[in-house]
């Protein structure tokens, strides 16, 4: 009865943030985007997720953060050398630029906040095979993410919702965007609330997604400066001492690059409220989840989080919807990738229908021809 009064109010906030969204994005993304194109698209989604998640639970976290660090990543490009009639785009979020592979790895999936940490590139590739293999050229990898994400809320926290679609996928990706566009554990209450406001997101939607935190695993190097002083064991301000005493155990002053824990001490597997009930118990791993405890403003969301799962619940299913449509493209904008890692080659963009026939690698400043497409 619970898990139903909670779907419903979802819905409902569902409703509400579909209608907050900028007339931009509510025109051209829509719920039922592939309805006609490809009914099945969103159900071969999540068997990929669901046959994933079975043989690793944590993989759900790690599409989840997928999402976030594709749509938060903005990526701006510009050549007035090249004489060629096409328009450049300067600036996207949710566009599967994060997906992409770099031959001199400085796409965004190269950058120190994704590499190593970020998982799920194969969940994807999975899913757009299956995707391909029914309706060849019609789904894209931003809303393979997208729904990926969206199941994976589903799987570890028991709540579905409706994700608006017609995403089309971008063809850059720079390391150093992402380096410059994500949030850093080590930010500041200032500097979390300006990085989500300059995506159009408020404080209270930051405080809302930051308990995505509630699954899923940091490495140690994520958070090692708050309790070692080189070899020096150290308390942070805003961690219990026997918290930061097992940290020490878990990861010690020489933790190798790999080594990783637990996000959320108590449900580390299961999208709860837990995350906001840890906070006042100094039990937050990250300097920037104490930052929601010590901030005032932040704290009262937090604290009103804590004692009110379903209200969570509602609200962040509402923020993941109006994450998803940051700086989106549609309609003849981008293209629709065969690959997800790749960006389409010249032939393919035109059997495909695509408007752009030149598409960058990162790190290039000329286009790319593939030798296929010139043969």
């Amino acid at each position: 009865m619970a898990g139903q009064r909670v779907v419903a109010a979802v819905a409902v906030a569902l409703g509400v943030c579909l209608l907050q969204l900028p007339a931009a994005s509510r025109g051209q993304l829509q719920v039922g985007f592939y309805n006609t194109s490809c009914p099945n698209a969103e159900t071969l989604v999540r068997q990929a997720v669901t046959n994933a998640f079975a043989n690793d639970s944590g993989i759900a976290a790690g599409l989840i953060r997928l999402h976030f660090h594709d749509c938060f990543v903005r990526n701006e490009f510009e050549d007035e050398t090249l004489h060629v009639d096409v328009i450049l785009l300067k600036v996207h979020g949710c566009d599967a630029s994060v997906l992409l592979t770099s031959p001199n790895n400085t796409a965004e999936r190269d950058a120190a906040p994704n590499n190593p940490s970020l998982r799920g590139f194969q969940v994807i590739d999975a899913a757009k095979a299956a995707v391909e293999q029914s309706c060849a050229r019609t789904v894209s990898c931003a809303d393979i993410v997208a729904f990926a994400a969206r199941d994976s809320v589903n799987l570890t926290g028991g709540v579905s919702y409706q994700v608006p679609s017609g995403r089309r996928d971008g063809n850059v990706s720079v390391a150093q965007d992402a380096l410059d566009n994500l949030p850093q554990p080590t930010f500041t209450a200032a500097q979390l609330v300006a990085s989500f406001a300059n995506k159009s997101l408020s404080a209270e939607e930051m405080v809302v997604l930051s308990g995505a935190h509630t699954v899923g695993r940091s490495f140690c190097s994520s958070f090692l400066a708050r309790i070692w002083n080189n070899t020096t064991p150290i308390v942070d301000t805003g961690l219990s001492p026997g918290y930061a005493a097992l940290l020490r155990a878990l990861c010690p002053s020489n933790a190798s690059a790999t080594a990783t824990t637990a996000i959320d001490v108590s449900t580390p597997a299961t999208l709860d409220n837990n995350y906001y009930k840890l906070l006042p118990l100094n039990l937050g791993l990250f300097f920037s989840d104490n930052q929601l405890r010590v901030n005032a403003t932040l704290g009262a969301s937090a604290s009103s989080f804590a004692a009110n799962e379903t209200l969570w619940k509602e609200k962040f299913v509402a923020a993941m919807v109006k994450m998803g449509s940051i700086e989106v493209l549609t309609g003849s904008q981008g293209e629709v990738r065969l690959n997800c890692s790749v960006v389409n080659n010249r032939s393919s963009s035109s059997a495909a229908g695509m408007a752009t026939p030149y598409h960058y690698y990162s790190g290039s400043t000329v286009p790319v021809v593939d030798e296929a497409a010139s043969s």
